[in-house]
């Protein structure tokens, strides 16, 4: 009697908890209060009714947040195939034994992070030589911390001698980083973390000391902007107290290096160089300043700079061999080229110059400069060996694609690379210059859904709005029907002159799967051609980034790939300006959109935390011409009442330190009181992540299982149709 009555309560309990669910689903989101503020920017009256929103520690504020989330995954929990999708994306994700990441050669050591398939964070792994015994050196979960929180890694950086490893490990997906140094050979701690490390660049010098630099200590109720400026670069002694730490380089410091409040100051120092090198960083701003000095000489306050390189040489790489440095720069060069100068001071001298294709990274290693180029969109490998009149020569690569990072170091000859394509997980391969040959280094294990023969990417070149021909890449199963019906997937960045390159995971195979295509725009704002591409989608020409967006989505109607009702913009961070702008520009061309910790609110960017780093990238509100461009690229104040905007997730990480989430906010509260479409606007908030760096594979995963389930469910999908 008592089993019949405990699975009678259980069905009873499981009834009234369906229901309540059912319940809450029906229900609309929260509705934020409207408040009227209005800014009058050079005469120009901008409504910010959800300004408020910006306190996030505002107990009101939190509640709605709180409240959106919980709506927001009662509704997408309510999606009746979306549990089948996350499964999926598991099996697919984590069908090879382990993923590779940050590989870094350091004389005979090799060091990555690696995450085990039933691991849920990347550890920190060292092995002698690529065939060596790997042993893991730095596990990030082992940190003690506030219960509930999980520590991911940020940066690391071995010691040349391969006795130390300074890292950066961070809580929650905040990237505020806490820098730690172990010891390589017994993987114990020494000396005590160093706190406000976000910005560290560690960098050892040949006595031991570890350079990095530190963000200051602020006093209680200090504004947001003032969280990261005024770096200060340091040398720590290990074991000794880091609030004793010598300092190097920073603001009012050096009379021979001039450092703003909001400019990042770095030292460096390379194996095999008797220099030092310092850079300057403006923000977000890609030309560096660069100086050197003799390390002998290295002695703070009175260090004997030398300039290298100034803002107007437009620098944006570069990488030392002994007593040279190799620098990247698109002065005159809109696709760059590659200078030679000696670090004691003289002219730089061209070594690579430019040419059709365009160069995006360089590394130095014992033989020879390596440097990593790209055209249409794929990578070449460009060796240029330190004889006397050498001249560049191609790699051979193993296949068509994307070269992502090169690692080598100045004392050890060869390169290592990562390289994948747009249908190809790839892993890192090694050049060897005794047989010039590339080899698959194995590093990285192959899994079955790592290289699907299925799947095929066309490159096609889309009109835009001036006549530009912009690149857009397509990803697909072989066979579909062009017939307008597919789900498709059209994302895109533009911004910071980063372009988007060859990647694929089989995470996205669900989405393949069912028919769904990804399609990538390489809109003006990247990088993809050099840097007019970047310059034409910069500020004053930002329109062009989501003006390129909408010629793509048109294309892709016109040839049949899908009908707008079945196309979802998709992007992220700054990639919003895109999304947001798209949306509010052209509502009808899309069915849905994701717009991903968005930069909604381009007018209120710079008064947080981060966004003065940004005012070089995007302008500043106190200049006219500034206000302009932003008022112009502001997805938020582009949304305007009685729209019928398309369906839209918006996604945020409450401990967001690039683009805080009331960003996010904002933009989901202003589309919910506008758009008469009756489709969902949905705020997913995320309490243990941030920007999406450091968050563990599941919060990756159940993420996109969200983003492919309200796709589907908006598309029509069968199967992904919520019952009344």
């Amino acid at each position: 009697m008592s089993h019949v009555f405990s699975l009678a309560r259980t069905a009873a309990a499981l009834f009234l908890a369906a229901a309540a669910a059912h319940a809450a689903a029906q229900a609309k989101p929260p509705v934020a209060t409207v408040k009227d503020i209005v800014d009058t920017y050079f005469g120009v009256a901008v409504p910010d009714p959800y300004r408020y929103m910006e306190d996030l520690k505002n107990a009101d504020v939190a509640t709605w947040m709180k409240a959106q989330a919980d709506y927001t995954r009662s509704v997408l929990d309510r999606i009746p195939q979306r549990s089948s999708v996350l499964n999926e994306i598991q099996k697919y994700g984590d069908a090879a034994s382990a993923r590779i990441a940050n590989v870094q050669i350091v004389g005979d050591h090799v060091y990555y992070e690696k995450r085990l398939a039933n691991e849920n964070i990347p550890k920190l792994y060292v092995r002698r030589g690529i065939a060596g015994k790997e042993r893991l050196l730095v596990d990030p979960e082992a940190t003690k911390g506030t219960a509930g929180e999980h520590y991911s890694l940020s940066y690391y950086a071995p010691s040349p001698d391969n006795k130390y490893v300074a890292c950066g490990i961070a809580a929650s997906g905040s990237e505020e980083a806490v820098l730690h140094v172990r010891d390589v050979a017994t993987g114990k701690a020494v000396g005590e973390p160093i706190d406000r490390a976000k910005f560290a660049a560690p960098s050892w010098l040949p006595d031991g000391r570890l350079l990095y630099a530190r963000l200051p200590k602020l006093p209680a109720g200090a504004p947001e902007t003032e969280r990261y400026q005024k770096i200060r670069v340091y040398a720590h002694r290990l074991g000794a107290d880091a609030d004793a730490d010598a300092e190097m380089l920073g603001p009012g410091f050096s009379s021979r290096i001039s450092v703003g409040p909001a400019e990042q100051p770095y030292v460096f120092s390379v194996p095999g160089s008797r220099y030092a090198v310092a850079m300057v960083i403006n923000g977000t701003k890609r030309e560096l300043r660069l100086y050197s000095a003799p390390l002998a000489a290295l002695s703070g306050k009175d260090t004997p700079w030398l300039p290298v390189a100034e803002t107007a040489d437009e620098v944006t790489d570069f990488t030392i061999a002994g007593d040279e440095i190799f620098l990247m720069t698109h002065k005159g060069t809109p696709r760059f080229k590659v200078l030679r100068a000696a670090l004691g001071g003289g002219a730089g001298v061209t070594v690579i110059p430019q040419s059709d294709a365009v160069i995006t990274g360089l590394a130095a290693a014992k033989d020879a400069l390596y440097v990593r180029q790209m055209t249409g969109g794929l990578s070449d490998l460009v060796r240029l060996s330190f004889g006397a009149g050498a001249k560049p020569t191609k790699v051979k690569l193993p296949f068509s694609g994307d070269i992502d990072s090169l690692s080598a170091d100045p004392r050890v000859p060869g390169v290592v690379f990562n390289a994948m394509a747009w249908t190809k997980f790839g892993g890192y391969y090694a050049f060897e210059p005794k047989t010039g040959a590339v080899a698959d280094t194995k590093l990285q294990p192959q899994g079955p859904y790592d290289n699907p023969s299925d799947l095929v990417a066309t490159e096609v070149r889309v009109k835009s709005h001036d006549g530009t021909m912009v690149p857009l890449s397509i990803v697909h199963k072989k066979g579909i029907t062009l017939d307008g019906t597919n789900p498709t997937i059209l994302w895109g960045y533009g911004a910071y002159g980063i372009s988007q390159t060859p990647f694929y995971r089989p995470t996205f195979l669900p989405w393949f799967e069912r028919g769904g295509i990804f399609a990538v725009a390489h809109v003006r704002g990247g990088g993809e051609d050099g840097e007019e591409w970047y310059k034409a989608g910069y500020k004053a020409t930002k329109p062009n980034t989501w003006k390129d967006a909408i010629a793509c989505a048109e294309w892709l109607v016109a040839n049949k790939y899908a009908a707008p009702a079945k196309i979802a913009i998709m992007g992220g961070s700054a990639g919003g300006i895109y999304v947001g702008r798209s949306i509010t520009e052209r509502p009808d061309l899309f069915g849905a959109a994701i717009d991903a910790v968005p930069v909604s609110d381009t007018l209120r960017f710079e008064f947080s935390a981060n966004g003065v780093a940004n005012i070089p990238e995007f302008g500043t509100v106190k200049e006219e011409a500034g206000f302009r461009g932003l008022n112009a690229m502001s997805a938020y104040h582009a949304v305007k009442d009685g729209t019928p905007y398309p369906a839209v997730l918006v996604t945020t990480g409450f401990n967001d330190s690039r683009v805080p989430a009331w960003q996010a906010g904002k933009m989901a509260a202003r589309l919910q009181a506008a758009t008469t479409s009756g489709k969902p606007v949905l705020l997913r908030v995320d309490y243990d992540a941030g920007h999406g760096i450091g968050s563990t594979k599941m919060q990756a995963y159940e993420e996109r299982a969200d983003i492919f389930a309200f796709l589907l469910w908006q598309f029509g999908a069968k199967g992904f149709q919520p019952q009344p």
